[in-house]
């Protein structure tokens, strides 16, 4: 039988579980990485563990995130990283080197491998061929230890490439396009699989866009073939023997789509659905305005393509370049995981060579990795930018995450980054446009959003950047494991004072007497729930940060968040979200749940949960539930006493309820009503929530 690429490197890893789509498995992981805002945390839950070395192939800790350095907070997690890696025998990639994921693709990444990583946009090494997927810290810690890691099995959305890009027209247009499609909602336990005869004319960087921008799909991961383009990639870092060709086979078969849209609202996409998907079916449009879309692969014409933008303030809010042309344009950023390799910048730079950034645009550039940098300043591109006028950002997240660049009030900022989510970029009310360097660049020049297309008025050709025969390879800011197991276990961990170990679930017995603490509407993201920015220097310290929980939702004069959940847990009740659809996208920052289940949080309810923050609330003993109906969410509001039932209205013991319930009543006693929810669990998801969470689940030898 014919096999998707996704089912032969899942085949080839599963420990556990069978390959149908929606039952759990575990499969063997053979690289890690952690990032700095995440990685501490996932540190010391791998010394929770008690396990005294990694057991992977590679594991690799880099510095990138928590760069700024006000207050001692974080360079107390740089050492403590730096330390702690060399004792547990991970690579460890120092301040400086660049952003993991664009390291990582340069240096560790591998054909048919499975990655797993505490940051959400891991899944870029599927640009490399890989199983590259984002998790909490607590699951890459398992990982580490040698544990398998456990998904559902996927559903492979088959997207196909045909023809090739045209000038001005680059890879971020794909992930924009297939965005405008998919959408940044209903898509968990997916696998985008590309394919097709189009995929041959995009080199590795290009297809690493394409999937690091993924995950704002909301799907497990991305993936393209391992094919010649690889195999360049790979000569050009002196990799070579890392390479190994992979593809599906002739005639695979990829899965049926089917998404609830409403006809209204979701018009667009049910247009672009039939537009771009094959063997589209749309059912009658229900009482309630949604109707069901179902379709078979996804095809994108490259040679089709014209210049996109992902629009404030939702990834998936597509329009053309063309269509916002004349906007001004007062900030552009070029860089972020997504557009910062050697390509990238060097097409920025041979644009702007010669030429001024506009007087009323700052232009800020930001190479994803010490190689990139250092290749752009041999070469003199580095010199042409700064002799344009642009800023150069060192190479980590900075911007894309909050630190440094906020645009100003009221102005337009355009950045080839991956995320838009409203005040991200620092600024309450930002106006953030998701473009390609191309478009980025265009807007640098002529001061306005610009159709890059419209440059050839203005005489400027479009550069031809190749992939280098060899890239400058240097790989000392990159610390070893020490090869004597006895010497690396002695080396002393430094923990500074804000260094704090991370509390640790209880399992919940008895009646489930829980209040609701805050509601908030759809497409609530984990920025939403543990903000970053400057404050993301305490996530190494949970009872601090943890006071920031909802922050954007805090009203002044009110009590915050963290005082009602903390009030409630005092009165003997569990603290309760209420949630609407598509709830905790974006980041994989574990902080979403563990920092809520320090204040007493024991439970979301919503219309969706996304795949990451489901896993998280488990791992850290929150229960999931879902509103059966979800109209049941407009009656139910702030200050609401809600407890689990059964059938009779009896008080049940909530351990019930996770050992085995399908669905559970909920009686909101306030208002007097009782409603139903799902309990969507695997069988090894309610062994955990027994047990109070992952790591007491692990540490009493759990698999």
């Amino acid at each position: 039988m014919s096999q998707t690429l996704t089912h032969k490197i899942l085949k080839n890893h599963l420990l556990s579980g069978e390959l149908v789509a929606g039952g759990e498995i575990g499969i063997r992981i053979d690289q890690t990485l952690t990032q700095d805002a995440t990685g501490t945390t996932a540190f010391l839950l791998f010394e929770a563990i008690g396990i005294p070395a990694v057991k992977t192939e590679v594991s690799v800790s880099y510095i990138d995130h928590n760069m700024a350095q006000f207050g001692p907070e974080n360079h107390n997690d740089h050492l403590y990283l730096q330390s702690i890696s060399t004792k547990v025998g991970a690579y460890h990639s120092r301040p400086g080197n660049g952003i993991c994921h664009q390291v990582h693709l340069e240096r560790f990444a591998r054909p048919g491998r499975t990655l797993l990583g505490s940051d959400s946009h891991t899944p870029t090494g599927g640009g490399m061929g890989m199983i590259a997927i984002g998790a909490g810290g607590l699951d890459v810690a398992v990982a580490m230890g040698g544990g398998a890691f456990y998904l559902p099995a996927p559903r492979v959305v088959g997207v196909e490439l045909r023809g090739n890009l045209s000038p001005w027209v680059s890879a971020k247009d794909i992930i924009l396009r297939l965005l405008s499609v998919l959408t940044t909602r209903g898509n968990v336990g997916g696998i985008v699989e590309y394919f097709g005869e189009g995929v041959a004319s995009l080199d590795v960087p290009a297809r690493a866009t394409c999937t690091n921008m993924g995950a704002e799909l909301g799907v497990t991961c991305s993936l393209f073939p391992s094919d010649d383009q690889t195999r360049r990639f790979l000569d050009a870092q002196g990799r070579g023997d890392h390479y190994q060709p992979l593809a599906a086979d002739a005639g695979a078969a990829y899965d049926r789509i089917t998404k609830k849209l409403h006809a209204e609202k979701d018009a667009a996409t049910i247009e672009n659905i039939k537009t771009f998907c094959t063997d589209v079916a749309v059912e009658p449009t229900a009482a309630d305005g949604m109707t069901k879309v179902s379709f078979g692969r996804v095809v994108i014409d490259l040679s089709q393509l014209e210049p996109l933008m992902a629009a404030p303030s939702s990834p998936d809010h597509i329009v053309t370049a063309a269509s916002q042309a004349g906007t001004r344009v007062n900030q552009v950023l070029i860089g972020s995981c997504t557009n910062s390799s050697y390509q990238d910048l060097m097409t920025a730079s041979a644009v702007l060579k010669g030429r001024t950034v506009h007087p009323g645009v700052e232009l800020g550039i930001s190479p994803g990795s010490r190689q990139v940098l250092e290749m752009l300043a041999r070469n003199g591109a580095l010199a042409d930018f700064v002799r344009a006028g642009a800023r150069i950002i060192e190479s980590a997240c900075g911007p894309c995450i909050g630190l440094g660049f906020s645009p100003a009030e009221g102005t337009v900022s355009l950045r080839t980054f991956n995320r838009n989510f409203p005040g991200r970029s620092g600024t309450t009310g930002d106006q953030v446009y998701l473009v390609s360097p191309e478009t980025a660049i265009a807007a640098a020049i002529t001061g306005e959003i610009t159709d890059a297309r419209e440059l050839a008025k203005r005489s400027i050709a479009y550069p031809s950047i190749t992939l280098p025969e060899r890239f400058d390879v240097d790989d000392s800011m990159i610390q070893k494991p020490i090869a004597d197991y006895d010497e690396a276990g002695h080396a002393e961990v430094v923990r500074g004072s804000s260094i704090v170990k991370p509390p640790r679930g209880e399992p919940m017995h008895g009646t489930f007497d829980g209040i609701v603490t805050i509601k908030v509407g759809d497409k609530i993201t984990t920025d939403h729930i543990m903000p970053a920015g400057a404050l993301m220097k305490y996530r190494s310290n949970v009872p601090e940060y943890a006071k920031y929980v909802f922050n954007p939702f805090n009203e002044e004069g009110q009590p915050t968040f963290a005082k009602r959940a903390q009030e409630a847990k005092a009165a003997g009740r569990y603290a309760v979200i209420v949630a609407g659809d598509s709830y905790g996208q974006g980041s994989s920052r574990e902080h979403a749940a563990l920092c809520p289940m320090y204040l007493g949080v024991r439970a979301v309810i919503a219309k969706a949960v996304e795949r990451i923050h489901q896993a998280n609330l488990v791992n850290f003993g929150i229960l999931p539930l879902t509103f059966a109906s979800p109209a049941d969410y407009d009656r139910v509001g702030p200050g609401d006493e809600l407890v689990l039932v059964g059938s009779e209205n009896e008080t049940i013991d909530v351990q019930d309820v996770i050992a085995s319930a399908q669905t559970v009543l909920v009686h909101n006693t306030t208002r007097g009503f009782i409603f139903v929810c799902n309990v969507t669990l695997a069988p090894r998801q309610r062994k955990i929530l027994a047990a109070g969470g992952l790591l007491n689940y692990t540490r009493e030898g759990g698999q």
